[in-house]
């Protein structure tokens, strides 16, 4: 798996160092500023993918005594620093169209800076699609993140491409400035977009998403034994994944049969949910105010009969306490 994601990485790194090449011709001979507004950002992607591929080769290392839930943390890492230079590309970018909306600059040669640009959009594209898929396929977050600014890269070319047929039209050299102004403003907010996931991974912020996922395999193939599920947290740790949750079982269980039950859980869960996951389980027991939504049957224990039947989603499983306690508080 790790030697597809470094393929998958050097495929963007060698694209990113041609294509950008392309643009800078494509700025010398046009001395457009919107077109050295994608080479810039070309610079970006080179650097990214660079670390990117340093980061997949750390993430992939073993755990040990000073990383014990190994070092996939370092992804998030590689995502914030492609994001804080897609956004300090973004300041530049904008920096320099406000720039030449007063000092404006002789545009030459259009057609073939369009040619050229047009060109490495449809390199981009497809290329960040191909690593979307790919990355989602290995559940790799800095494949998909590249992936992701790949397919930015080209959709802002898109519009440069518009921008600057316009220009060609029009002959209104204020478009080139007013279109790279405005493509600056949208690289600034991708790299914001970037910045702002990758914090939230560091500090371990929920992914609902991923936790409803969970709560549905274990709805979907739950056994009566399971009385419900709760305090369940998901984290990501690079391609693995680490979930811990309260599972409360009948209180006349034996430690085998506790373990037995849990064994599957761990079972479901990396068979359909996500291959490389790692499952710390606290076993509860049962309860008398459980048994009104327990399943129970012939139960020797039983106080009441099942009167409710709850369905498990995100909602209900991240919460620190029994199904019971959450009816009532």
């Amino acid at each position: 798996m790790v030697k597809k994601q470094k393929r998958i990485i050097l495929y963007s790194l060698t694209a990113g160092i041609v294509l950008m090449l392309f643009k800078f011709t494509a700025y010398l001979i046009t001395h457009s500023n919107a077109i050295l507004t994608d080479a810039v950002e070309s610079i970006v992607n080179v650097v990214a993918s660079g670390f990117a591929f340093y980061s997949i080769h750390l993430s992939a290392q073993p755990k040990d005594e000073n990383h014990p839930y190994g070092h996939g943390k370092v992804e998030f890492f590689s995502v914030f620093l492609e994001g804080g230079l897609i956004f300090i590309a973004g300041l530049l970018i904008v920096g320099k169209a406000v720039y030449n909306i007063f000092f404006p600059e002789e545009i030459e040669n259009l057609i073939e800076g369009i040619g050229i640009i047009a060109f490495t959009g449809v390199i981009n594209f497809s290329l960040g699609t191909y690593m979307v898929k790919q990355g989602k396929n290995l559940n790799s977050l800095t494949i998909i993140a590249d992936g992701k600014h790949l397919q930015i890269d080209s959709y802002s070319t898109l519009g440069l491409l518009v921008g600057l047929l316009l220009l060609y039209l029009t002959k209104i050299h204020q478009i080139d400035a007013i279109l790279s102004l405005g493509l600056g403003g949208y690289i600034l907010y991708s790299g914001y977009k970037l910045l702002r996931k990758s914090i939230g991974g560091l500090m371990d912020e929920s992914d609902f998403e991923l936790i409803d996922k969970v709560a549905k395999v274990l709805n979907k193939y739950r056994k009566d034994s399971w009385i419900d599920v709760h305090n369940l947290r998901v984290q990501r740790y690079g391609h693995e994944l680490h979930i811990d949750c309260h599972i409360t079982l009948p209180n006349y269980y034996n430690l085998i049969k506790v373990h037995e039950e849990v064994s599957e859980v761990d079972q479901l869960i990396n068979r359909y949910v996500h291959g490389d996951t790692e499952l710390f389980i606290h076993a509860d027991p049962c309860l008398p105010e459980c048994c009104h939504y327990c399943r129970m049957k012939n139960c020797p224990i039983r106080s009441e009969e099942k009167r409710i039947d709850i369905q498990w989603d995100a909602a209900i499983v991240v919460k620190n306490k029994k199904h019971f306690q959450r009816s009532t508080s």
